[in-house]
């Protein structure tokens, strides 16, 4: 399997689909404030995920009833029909998230997830076929084009694990940074020297940070995150601050991720994972991080 998945990732032949489908998941959920929402920007990971919960939960229940002794007595059959249809339908939030995710990869997720894609339609296609054939009273016939939705939906559910534990699809990398940190707390700069209003660069460990001064309520507020972007490990230290509903924000140079300077919330993606946070406190005039 490792070595079919490497010949997956390098397939370059997949490109023209795959690109002709992230525009195809750009013009239709992948841009704007619903782009977002669906992506999971505001819910701290993309919610493609939780989604599919439901539509595979309600056709593995299905295949349980049909596997049942007593899946020929009417009410089985009622039931069985009833979870696969329910299924079938919850497949469309599933589909619309995972296209608001597509248009997030790089090409060589792409590629993976083309075939991912690939068969979870043949997976829909064999549910709503069986839903046909349950209803014209061949269940045997039914039951067999579900157990076959249900193996292809399998197939595609491992290349989602693929494209998430592998391929690091939707994974925060600036957690993934976060270790890198020292334990304890580490000195960062002199007060005087971090100017209200300005992002600031400093090294903690082997992890770049941003710092971020501003005032509360006439208060001194610091705020430092990792500065690696969640999405791609972009250099936040080279982005720039935007405003973002009288917010002072900071964007990503590489793919235009924007996260709040106060808290590190993802206001706008392609990131949907907020920044890892570190702690701060002021000793003897001198600013300190440690880790959350």
């Amino acid at each position: 399997m490792a070595t079919l998945l490497a010949r997956l990732e390098a397939a370059h032949p997949l490109d023209r689909i795959a690109d002709a489908l992230r525009r195809a998941a750009l013009a239709t959920a992948g841009r704007g404030r619903l782009g977002a929402l669906l992506h999971g920007v505001g819910f701290g990971h993309p919610l493609h995920p939780a989604v599919v919960q439901f539509p595979v939960g309600a056709w593995m229940s299905t295949a349980v009833l049909d596997a049942l002794p007593g899946r020929d007595t009417p009410g089985s059959r009622r039931a069985a029909a009833t979870l696969l249809a329910a299924g079938t339908a919850g497949a469309l939030p599933a589909t619309v998230t995972g296209l608001a995710d597509y248009a997030t990869l790089s090409r060589q997720q792409r590629r993976v997830a083309l075939v991912h894609v690939a068969a979870n339609l043949t997976a829909l296609g064999c549910f709503a076929a069986s839903i046909v054939a349950r209803a014209r009273g061949d269940h045997r016939r039914g039951r067999a084009l579900s157990f076959a939705g249900l193996g292809a939906a399998g197939a595609g559910a491992y290349l989602g694990g693929h494209l998430a534990y592998a391929q690091d699809a939707g994974v925060s990398h600036a957690a993934a940074a976060l270790p890198l940190v020292p334990h304890g707390w580490h000195r960062i700069d002199a007060v005087y020297a971090i100017e209200e209003g300005r992002v600031f660069s400093y090294t903690v460990g082997a992890t770049p940070v941003v710092v971020y001064r501003d005032r509360d309520h006439g208060t001194d507020r610091f705020s430092a995150f990792v500065a690696r972007c969640a999405h791609r490990s972009g250099p936040l230290a080279e982005g720039h601050m935007v405003d973002v509903d009288g917010e002072a924000c900071l964007q990503c140079p590489w793919h235009g991720s924007v996260f709040r300077l106060s808290d590190g919330r993802a206001m706008h993606g392609p990131a949907s994972s907020d920044q890892t946070m570190l702690r701060t406190r002021v000793r003897d005039g001198q600013l300190e991080v440690a880790r959350p």
